[in-house]
């Protein structure tokens, strides 16, 4: 599969450009069926759409900007690769549950369990554009003083909204963590290139992002 060429149409470099973000739209919570699809059909389909998660705190969102697929176990890098384990049970699960794990010690990464039960694989969001809960982010990243870097990476944006290894396993379509219907980003405002940060199965083009956003992650050590 030959990797995207970027559109010519120019780029915003926010999906909300000058609006207020009480003015995105936040849709319905989305349904188990849309993710028991193709991972690489849920993966692009997700972007626009409002990953938002509620605990004791606060309520705390933001738009997906950017997503990864992972599908299965012949993705030498998918933690399915390894077979079903402790760690990877919650991938072989129903779609539309989360999968968080844990990376470097210190980040929680989320992820939308797709396909059919006992099909392992999953979307990982790896960006947001912050929208709900501004200032609850800042509270739990205190050293970030602009809102781009608060979600611009797959483990920033878990410790923006409160989002850890409890969470996973959940239903997505109940709280603590949804995920809504949001905008639709038309296909020339997309670019697909390979996933970043691994070493195995590196070459394959199944990352999907909102072309100039500036929320999008910047690539390798962006957790």
């Amino acid at each position: 599969m030959p990797l995207a060429r970027a559109a010519a149409k120019p780029a915003a470099s926010s999906i909300l450009g000058s609006r207020p973000r009480l003015d995105f739209r936040r849709g319905r919570v989305l349904p188990r069926a849309f993710y028991e699809r193709e991972t690489e059909v849920v993966a692009r389909a997700m972007l626009g759409t409002v990953l938002e998660c509620e605990t004791d705190a606060g309520i705390a969102s933001g738009i997906i900007v950017e997503t990864e697929a992972y599908l299965g176990e012949h993705d030498l890098a998918c933690h399915a690769a390894v077979g079903r384990t402790p760690r990877t049970e919650h991938l072989y699960g129903p779609p539309g549950i989360s999968y968080v794990y844990f990376i470097y010690g210190m980040y929680w990464c989320f992820n939308a369990v797709t396909r059919s039960e006992g099909l392992p694989s999953a979307v990982l969001v790896r960006a947001l554009e912050p929208l709900d809960g501004l200032a609850l982010m800042h509270k739990r990243r205190p050293r970030i003083r602009n809102t781009v870097d608060l979600t611009n990476g797959p483990g920033k944006l878990c410790t923006a909204l409160g989002i850890t290894g409890s969470m996973s396993g959940k239903s997505l379509q109940r709280r603590p963590i949804v995920i809504r219907e949001g905008e639709p980003v038309a296909d020339d405002q997309i670019e697909v290139t390979a996933r970043i940060g691994i070493t195995k199965s590196a070459d394959w083009p199944l990352r999907w992002l909102i072309r100039g956003n500036r929320y999008v992650s910047r690539g390798k050590g962006s957790a």
